[in-house]
């Protein structure tokens, strides 16, 4: 069986995939280790036959930078609009990994490890693959390289238990916002008791709740933004729930009947955004009231409903909730697109120069303090080139944001060949320190280093910064920069804060554990 997998590297790279995808289903009490299961197969497999894992570099790499760039890509957005919020959080990573170099440092002489193999197992338990090339650099041994190896399991274990015990749990978060994810928008008919102008109804003027049908003397229209509202008009509000509450009390009284159910001029339909020219524009510039008399309520983007606000950027394979009179149906079809197949299109063009970036800028050498230098490799660069390309949706005709199911796919994939790519190469390292009699010693450090600074911060993050529970998972996992902590969130709780709380730490923290790496060797 090995020679034939010795001969076939593609058959042996899924063999791991297909195995680890056992190993991640089956519980271990609350945990399931999920797609980082091929990373333990990839181990197992390799140290059994350590020429297996030739060639697998190249699969690792481009794995990881699949992974991280689509993260940078959902994630960039939301990451820039708040990035003053997030200092706080940014500080706390800070702290906990330098309480993680004291730890290595107090660590390593007490367990009596030599200290380049120290330095790589700080790298390898907080999995930190360009601080470990500095190390290498640093040191000039391949010691670092064998604690990385032997460091990183481990730190993925913890991660893996301690976001899993954590993102499900109910915390105040009275410093976060709110999720969207688990959300419902409300609709309901409200009869009007007395006349109003619609800008003087303060949850519209906010964009709290969108109008769409008005019924006036027995006949049922798509409602005019900005329009006076008269006694006895029966409008529909959509919204979240306090919010409709709130614009009935405003407006008179919620009526027996729901005006949405008469479609006999007006309808009621969910369109596929996958018009090109139309990704990356806002609600407010499709111009719909004024072009076609049409009102858009709801965007369903994933799992995601969303109230469309006017500011709303649109993104490819958006589900959009459109009130219009029947005889602009056709008009509004035509400039939407309405196509679910080219809206799942992956457009090659963009991936490709956004990958192209992520590698160039991953290339770039920057300065270390004390000498050397550093680059930020597959993992940092194109992690920040997403982000930021994230950020700007499109750049003239070529639209950055990926359909969301087209997002999901890649990020699976990467994610799944970077861990079986890891695996296979780093399996006769792990072996060799096994069977070395300063394993137990290596492990000592290498777990306390991981939990300490990972429930640092999770303490930071809960009790001094007051996050929710799913933001401080996704913290943990973009601190140590870990795709599979990041799966293991992410299978237990849909909520967008997680990605958004990785991506925030994941290059900050991969620049900080560098930067300390000379610190560590040196005292």
């Amino acid at each position: 069986m090995i020679d034939v997998l010795e001969g076939s590297p593609l058959l042996t790279l899924f063999l791991v995939v297909a195995s680890g995808a056992v190993l991640g289903a089956i519980p271990f009490g609350r945990v399931r280790f999920g797609a980082a299961g091929a990373l333990f197969t990839g181990l197992a497999l390799s140290a059994a036959a350590p020429h297996l894992g030739a060639g697998m570099d190249i699969v690792q790499s481009l794995g990881l930078a699949l992974f991280v760039y689509t993260v940078g890509i959902s994630a960039g957005a939301a990451f820039f609009s708040s990035l003053n919020k997030q200092l706080p959080l940014l500080a706390a990573a800070t702290a906990s990994t330098v309480l993680a170099a004291v730890a290595t440092i107090v660590l390593g002489r007490v367990l009596g490890l030599a200290q380049d193999l120290s330095l790589g197992l700080f790298t390898g338990a907080l999995t930190a693959a360009p601080a470990l090339d500095a190390a290498g650099r640093v040191t000039g041994t391949s010691a670092p390289s064998v604690g990385y190896a032997f460091g990183y399991p481990i730190g993925v274990i913890v991660g893996i238990v301690l976001v899993s015990t954590v993102v499900s749990r109910s915390w105040p978060g009275r410093k976060d916002t709110p999720a969207l994810a688990g959300t419902s928008l409300d609709s309901t008919t409200v009869k009007v008791l007395h006349p109003v102008n619609l800008r003087d109804v303060p949850q519209w003027h906010e964009q709290q709740v969108r109008f769409s049908y008005l019924r006036r003397d027995g006949r049922v229209r798509v409602i005019v933004p900005g329009e006076d509202l008269l006694a006895g008009d029966e409008v529909v509000a959509v919204g979240m729930p306090e919010a409709v509450g709130a614009v009935t009390e405003v407006l008179g009284e919620r009526s027996d009947r729901h005006v949405a159910h008469d479609r006999s001029l007006v309808e009621f339909t969910r369109l596929t955004v996958s018009n090109p020219d139309l990704a990356s524009r806002s609600i407010a510039e499709l111009n719909l009231p004024v072009r076609f008399g049409a009102v858009v309520t709801r965007v369903r983007r994933g799992d995601l409903e969303l109230l469309a606000r006017d500011d709303l950027v649109l993104e490819p394979g958006d589900r959009i909730a459109v009130v219009v009179d029947r005889s602009k149906l056709d008009d509004v079809h035509a400039l939407l697109g309405d196509s679910d197949r080219k809206a799942s299109e992956l457009d090659v063009l963009s991936l490709g120069l956004g990958l192209v970036l992520g590698f160039a800028l991953g290339l770039v050498t920057l300065p270390m303090p004390g000498g050397g230098s550093f680059s930020l490799g597959p993992a940092a660069g194109p992690l920040l080139v997403g982000m930021v390309l994230g950020a700007l949706r499109r750049t003239g005709p070529v639209v950055w944001a990926l359909p969301g199911s087209a997002n999901i796919t890649l990020r699976q994939l990467g994610l799944l060949l970077f861990l079986a790519g890891l695996g296979l190469t780093a399996g006769p390292d792990v072996a060799a320190v096994l069977t070395s009699p300063d394993a137990w010693r290596a492990a000592v450090l290498s777990a306390i280093v991981a939990v300490l600074s990972c429930v640092v911060l999770l303490v930071a993050a809960r009790w001094i910064l007051d996050l929710s529970a799913p933001r401080a998972a996704g913290a943990v996992a973009g601190f140590l920069g870990q795709p599979a902590v990041l799966d293991a969130a992410n299978s237990k709780r849909a909520d967008e804060r997680i990605e958004t709380a990785y991506a925030t730490l994941f290059a900050f923290s991969i620049v900080v554990k560098i930067v300390l790496v000379p610190v560590i060797w040196n005292l």
